[in-house]
């Protein structure tokens, strides 16, 4: 991407669609798709990318979110309104937004951060101003400029890493979290292996949340029998086997196993 960012929008384009990223033209200046059916137009053909900017070269470059393009996690700067870097750096703290792939600065003052593309969708937490362009979406991409203001990238690093939306939602927002269960005396939760069940039992929208919070619990408990079985239901309850490998290592990264921590 850094190399890319440096060249004309046409040649930008090209990279992008190397790399295996689709690729569609937005108008100049602005950030609305300049094709009839906006990201759902986008491709990696390179002789429709060249027709594309050969008419129009000042054209922005936009790019198709979720696999095979990238997850983008979209931190605002709406000025007096609030910005989202409190959020983002209580994200960093957490272990949910380690190593991006690339953070490009863009007009707004706010940023993009690039992880590798999964299937999970788009989200938004506007109370903290910050955003998940997945599947169903575009991210406007470096050399594009908005106004005067161009998207720049600030770093860039080989990275395979991704980022769950649905953890991050539930940590931003816990009031979406279950009440937790009952303590021990020694300060962990009893029954953690019982939420295999209610794990199983959640809907399309609550799941990866669902999943986050009663791995954490398992993980308090540090009984891993209980999160092997919270992990075979969550992919019972719809979720796939990479959806919930990511979303357990997220809550690992928080709370290790003390035996894991140890060695």
């Amino acid at each position: 991407m850094s190399a890319a960012a440096q060249r004309s929008p046409q040649d930008a384009a090209l990279a992008y669609a190397r790399a295996g990223w689709p690729v569609f033209p937005v108008l100049a200046g602005m950030k609305e798709p300049a094709t009839k059916h906006g990201f759902l137009d986008a491709t990696t053909d390179p002789g429709q990318i060249s027709r594309w900017w050969r008419s129009n070269p000042e054209r922005n470059v936009g790019i198709a979110t979720g696999a095979p393009g990238p997850d983008v996690v979209d931190v605002d700067d709406h000025g007096e309104r609030g910005n989202g870097f409190a959020a983002l750096n209580r994200l960093k703290c957490e272990g949910l937004v380690g190593n991006p792939g690339a953070i490009v600065r863009t007009p707004g003052g706010g940023m993009h951060l690039y992880f590798a593309g999964s299937e999970q969708g788009c989200g938004k937490l506007p109370a903290d101003h910050i955003d998940l362009k997945a599947r169903g979406g575009y991210i406007v991409a470096p050399p594009s400029r908005v106004g005067d203001r161009r998207y720049e990238v600030a770093q860039h690093v080989a990275s395979e890493a991704g980022v769950d939306f649905g953890a991050i939602r539930s940590l931003l927002q816990p009031e979406h979290r279950p009440a937790r269960q009952p303590e021990r005396q020694d300060g962990r939760p009893r029954n953690v292996v019982h939420l295999a069940d209610w794990v199983a039992q959640q809907v399309e929208g609550n799941r990866n949340g669902g999943l986050f919070w009663a791995a954490n619990r398992a993980i308090e408990a540090q009984d891993s029998a209980a999160l092997d079985a919270i992990a075979r239901a969550a992919q019972a309850a719809g979720l796939s086997e990479h959806e919930v490998s990511r979303t357990i290592q997220s809550a690992q990264q928080q709370r290790p196993f003390e035996r894991e921590a140890g060695s």
